[in-house]
């Protein structure tokens, strides 16, 4: 929690000159960025040890998980996020805090190359799904996990990131937000492999 409150103190002083989150959520910032992000270490597989933040932004979700995590032997996040200021923001905070997290200053679809699987793959407010799971299809190995957290759209995202992918998926209901969910998602392929089942 010492550390999560010092994350907050350096949300709210460097808010003032970027924009980490909306400026209407910060007086529920505790609900609506921390806890929403926290709840997807309780959704992470056992012994997850290297994961992938996309568009982490202000650092949510992957900096709070890396907070939460950093005492497990081996855990590695990896934030992406294209915006250079937003970048120098996370490294601040993972320096203040200790989080074992690594930033890269990079496109999404640059640091897929040659980046490898990952036990787990996050996003938060990125993209639709279908757009989202061509960004993270690269960094998905068969025992990768995606978390990604969704609003009341969720079932006719599914509907349509289906038409182009096939995969596994349980919805668990959102501990932050009654309107939304947390997308558990495994075994991701598109539809135009050869071992595409119809």
């Amino acid at each position: 929690m010492d550390r999560l409150a010092q994350y907050e103190s350096l949300l709210l002083k460097w808010q003032k000159s970027i924009n980490l989150v909306s400026a209407g959520t910060l007086a529920e910032l505790w609900r609506r960025h921390m806890l929403d992000s926290a709840q997807l270490a309780i959704l992470a597989p056992e012994g997850a040890r290297r994961w992938a933040d996309l568009g982490s932004g202000g650092g949510f979700p992957g900096l709070v998980i890396s907070i939460l995590l950093a005492e497990q032997p081996g855990f590695e996040m990896h934030l992406v996020e294209s915006d250079q200021r937003k970048c120098i923001f996370m490294r601040e905070v993972a320096r203040a805090t200790g989080a074992p997290a690594t930033i890269h200053n990079k496109r999404i679809e640059a640091f897929a190359e040659g980046a490898g699987a990952f036990d787990v793959v996050s996003a938060r407010a990125l993209a639709p799904l279908d757009r989202l799971l061509g960004w993270a299809a690269p960094l998905f190995g068969p025992g990768t996990t995606g978390l990604f957290l969704k609003g009341k759209g969720v079932e006719d995202e599914l509907t349509l990131a289906r038409k182009s992918w096939i995969f596994d998926v349980d919805l668990h209901p959102s501990q932050s937000d009654p309107a939304g969910s947390v997308l558990v998602l495994r075994g991701l392929h598109g539809r135009d492999r050869k071992d595409a089942r119809d």
